[in-house]
């Protein structure tokens, strides 16, 4: 049994019943009356790697400085405070931990001021302490050996009530269970991995939790965890610049005063850190962290401080031999007799199509049984694979095989339809026949044959009218716009119309456009024929009545005794003299009246105006007699203004 792994090299299973077995005696397939359940789980892969441990570092050595005057590699923490030197647990003083003193100037390792010559004199000459201490984390340092897969598959058998299991692995690859019912072996896997990384130029570093030395515990810090090359890292001590940095290696470096400040302390495991958390922010993986390089780190079963392990992410099928032990594995035997009832094959077109012979079998006995049909025809006819069914009591089976003739010629042939009852032997046969028609090739024209050109004054004649005719009917759809309704697919669709000079178009907008100024003119013409007469009398009778009448009001009166009675009077006839100019100027013949009417109007304002002066001249007793003469007078006004008329013509 093959077992393959999940996705990315995860868990995997797979269940699995076991129906019949193959009799090693008869070499036939027996029907296992309660079937054995498989039920198969295969852990995640994963990669194991053996730790070596080696120190402890510390994760960010620091300089510390202090400005004094009285540096002394033995001074007190009064003088040079935190860089006085330091003692162990028994109070000896641990070696080139004493500060180093640097006078004072601008080009020294830290710039500082000397002073006046009285500080001098006075407090002694300046300078400064330095000294390196580890303050903060420090990391356990693991050498890393060879790597081996690890894994485990755990097989479990049911029977009935019965539960076996086995687990084998690469580290255990044959196990039985305890009842000796199951038996498994572990074979290999189908291809190798190659894509497991090796780290055996490399040092592992892990965050320490307790104290230093070997650690029982790796912890599951894995976003601390660095992977760096063993080149980045000093042993013993004595190299400056690299992770490990001693007492000794500070104190020593040549011109130490002239050197800049952290000097001996680059390269150290929070630079490798900051440069990680960098790429990380820029959503980049990291290069020294394990976190984000790898997947499920440390989860192999007993996980110690002695090795390490991550996830494998290829996928691969583990090879397994199970062995069940047949001593009590019982077999159920069915056996009841058939019958083929019909074989039907429909005639059909050799090569290009293929026949299928449907078979239907019945099962002819009392009980339930398994039943093998096969179909062999004479030459000519591809083989055919036997098929196995079960069929019930009295029940019937209808089973089809496609059949594929080898040749293309039209033929007969002669075909055997064998059923078999459970024990493989033969229970009935039926023999038939079917023919097939020859392959009709029909390729089509593939080439177009060469026609020379006509050369007759018939053919002439005939090519000139096709081509008047193609320019006729290209003409047509131009005029028509058939061609831009194929092409436009709007009438307001202007720049596809422009494009393609569509002169229907053109002339319906130009329709549309003209429409405008038609219906202007129209309603010009009616006006002056006087079709519109009564609906401006309706809207002179409704509205400039009114509009007369405050004019009216608002203007001065003339009779102060009778002002209602000589108001309404005056504009009753101003009204029926602008009624009667309306009409005559749209009638046509307004040009004369309204010269009369102007006249007319011209002589009345004329003795109303000298009435107004009189009765100023001779007060309130002349009223009557003077409104009287006013409305005899009013009674003459076309007399006169005739009279007046025809005395200016007589002048001219």
């Amino acid at each position: 049994m093959a077992v393959p792994s999940g996705s990315s090299g995860g868990e995997a299973s797979i269940v699995a019943e076991v129906v019949e077995v193959e009799e090693n005696s008869t070499q036939k397939m027996r029907t296992v009356r309660i079937p054995p359940v498989l039920t198969v789980n295969k852990t995640a892969s994963y990669a194991v790697y053996e730790l070596t441990y080696i120190r402890d570092v510390p994760y960010k050595p620091q300089e510390f400085y202090m400005k004094t005057r009285k540096c002394e590699p033995d001074a007190g923490a009064d003088v040079v405070k935190i860089c006085e030197r330091l003692r162990d647990e028994n109070g000896h003083i641990i070696e080139h931990t004493e500060p180093i003193c640097c006078p004072c100037g601008p080009q020294r390792r830290m710039p500082s001021s000397c002073g006046n010559v009285f500080d001098k004199l006075l407090k002694g000459k300046a300078n400064t302490a330095h000294c390196l201490r580890f303050p903060g984390d420090w990391f356990h340092v693991f050498g890393i050996g060879q790597r081996s897969i690890g894994f485990s598959v755990r097989i479990e058998v049911k029977t009935g009530s019965k539960v076996s299991e086995v687990t084998v692995g690469p580290e255990n690859r044959t196990a039985t269970s305890a009842d000796n019912f199951l038996k498994v072996n572990l074979i290999g896997d189908f291809v190798g991995y190659t894509n497991i990384p090796s780290f055996e130029e490399f040092y592992l570093v892990i965050p320490r939790q307790g104290g230093p030395g070997q650690p029982q515990d790796l912890g599951g810090n894995f976003s601390m965890w660095m992977l760096l090359e063993r080149t980045r890292f000093t042993l013993d001590g004595l190299e400056c610049n690299k992770i490990g940095v001693s007492y000794e290696a500070f104190n020593g470096q040549p011109s130490f005063c002239s050197s800049p400040f952290w000097s001996c302390l680059h390269n150290q495991l929070w630079n490798y850190r900051e440069a990680d958390q960098n790429r990380i922010n820029r959503n980049q993986l990291p290069l020294y962290g394990v976190e984000g390089r790898f997947e499920r780190m440390n989860q192999h079963p007993n996980a110690g401080s002695h090795s390490f392990s991550i996830g494998v992410t290829e996928v691969l099928n583990s090879n397994l031999l199970i062995e069940l032990r047949a001593d009590d594995i019982e077999y159920v035997y069915q056996r009841s007799p058939g019958k083929i009832i019909s074989v039907i094959i429909p005639t059909f077109e050799a090569l290009t199509q293929f026949g299928v012979a449907t078979i239907t079998t019945q099962n002819t006995g009392e009980v339930e049984a398994s039943y093998s049909l096969t179909f062999d025809c004479s030459t000519g006819v591809t083989l055919m694979e036997e098929q196995y069914f079960i069929i019930k009591p009295k029940e019937t089976s209808i089973r089809s095989f496609k059949i594929y003739p080898t040749t293309n010629q039209a033929a007969k042939y002669t075909c055997s339809a064998i059923l078999k009852d459970s024990d493989f032997s033969e229970v009935d046969r039926a023999e038939c026949q079917f023919s097939t028609m020859a392959t009709v090739l029909d390729n089509g024209s593939q080439i177009t044959p060469f026609q020379p050109p006509k050369s007759s004054i018939n053919d002439f004649f005939e090519s000139i009218e096709s081509i008047g005719k193609k320019l006729w009917e290209g003409l047509r759809d131009f005029i028509t716009g058939k061609a831009c309704r194929r092409k436009c697919s709007s009438f307001f669709d202007f720049s596809c119309h422009i494009q393609y000079i569509c002169l229907s178009w053109l002339v319906l907008f130009g329709l549309v456009l003209a429409i405008f100024p038609t219906v202007l003119v129209l309603l010009w013409l009616l006006h002056q024929k006087g079709l519109f007469d009564p609906l401006y009398d309706w809207w002179d009778d409704h509205f400039q009545s009114d509009n007369q009448r405050i004019r009216d009001f608002r203007s001065p009166h003339i009779d102060v005794d009778h002002p209602h009675v000589h108001v309404r009077k005056h504009h009753k006839q101003e009204g029926r003299h602008h009624k009667l100019e309306a009409r005559r100027r749209r009638s046509g013949i307004h040009s004369d009246h309204k010269h009369k009417y102007s006249d007319r109007d011209t002589d009345y304002y004329y003795y109303l105006h000298h009435v107004q002066k009189d009765k100023h001249k001779h007060g309130r007793s002349k009223n009557s007699s003077v409104m009287q003469q006013l409305y005899l007078d009013t009674g003459k006004n076309d007399h006169i203004g005739h009279h007046r008329r025809r005395k200016f013509r007589e002048s001219s």
